[in-house]
């Protein structure tokens, strides 16, 4: 007997409200199977997977057909392993002998459908999109989160930042706008900003070949040493970019009133504190004051 609760055996006696009643209220997949049976052995464990994603939805009844004779001989189950779903008190559909994971996830899609993920899982997966580049798929993600609650601060910056990233600068502005006070996303928020500012000065700079055209031929350029930096921000270039600024910060300490440090705080709140660039030339930064 399963530890899990819609993971059960069924017996004879038990088989109609197990099976057939439950079935009214959640789909129930029946496996008929044997102690002798190597095939059916080996896909108990994905049926037990599949039913624990489903995390309730979907019930799965186990039937040992050495002994339950009286339901193996109702149903005329010939083969094992057979499997079977019960819906509504009536078979719908099943298959016969071991099929792989991705034949039975299929065969169930039109029957039952898998729970909403967590909040959390949504959320980290639209981060680890972001990270990727695969701003469209963090974008969907996002949407469906907020869809369900749109006060969610970390998914409303995130999103601002998808937007930004496609060049809808006034979008993630407003966006950004409607963040719920708080102290607790306060550095992402800082850090989403942070990043439409670098895109919206990135629109008005010189192009980058000819920033490091300048610089070629005068490394002491502080201008265009600064311009560099901030379009190799806007294209998510951070080591360039921090390596820039800290050069920038050491040569000229006081270019455009403190401006490279500033901005090299800024990229700090960006990537956040835990990001390893950040680790990196916070310290560096740290020595070249101290």
């Amino acid at each position: 007997m399963s530890a899990t609760p819609y993971i059960f055996d069924a017996t004879d006696a038990s088989f109609e409200q197990l099976v057939i009643e439950n079935s009214f209220h959640k789909p129930v997949l029946v496996d008929f199977w044997a102690e002798w049976c190597s095939p059916c052995k080996a896909l108990m464990p994905v049926l037990a997977k599949i039913a624990e994603d489903y995390q309730g939805e979907l019930l799965l009844a186990k039937v040992n057909c050495d002994i339950e004779q009286g339901v193996v001989m109702r149903l005329g189950i010939r083969s094992l392993p057979t499997v079977v779903l019960f819906k509504d008190g009536q078979p719908v559909d099943g298959f016969a002998g071991a099929q792989p994971e991705s034949a039975i996830r299929a065969m169930l899609e039109p029957h039952v459908q898998l729970p909403a993920a967590p909040e959390a899982d949504l959320l980290d997966s639209a981060r680890a999109a972001f990270a990727e580049g695969r701003i469209g798929e963090a974008e969907a993600l996002l949407k469906q989160l907020l869809s369900e609650d749109n006060q969610n601060a970390p998914a409303l910056i995130l999103y601002a930042r998808c937007l930004a990233e496609r060049g809808e600068l006034g979008e993630a502005e407003t966006v950004l706008n409607a963040v719920p006070a708080g102290d607790d996303h306060k550095q992402a928020l800082a850090g989403a900003r942070a990043q439409l500012t670098f895109l919206r000065q990135a629109a008005d700079l010189p192009e980058v070949a000819l920033l490091k055209s300048r610089l070629a031929r005068d490394a002491s350029d502080d201008e265009a040493a600064y311009q560099l930096a901030v379009q190799q921000l806007a294209r998510q270039q951070y080591e360039p970019a921090l390596d820039g600024l800290l050069t920038l910060f050491m040569r000229s300490r006081h270019y455009a009133d403190g401006l490279p440090h500033k901005t090299l705080l800024q990229v700090f709140d960006l990537l956040g504190s835990d990001h390893p660039l950040v680790t990196q030339y916070r310290r560096r930064l740290y020595q070249a004051l101290y």
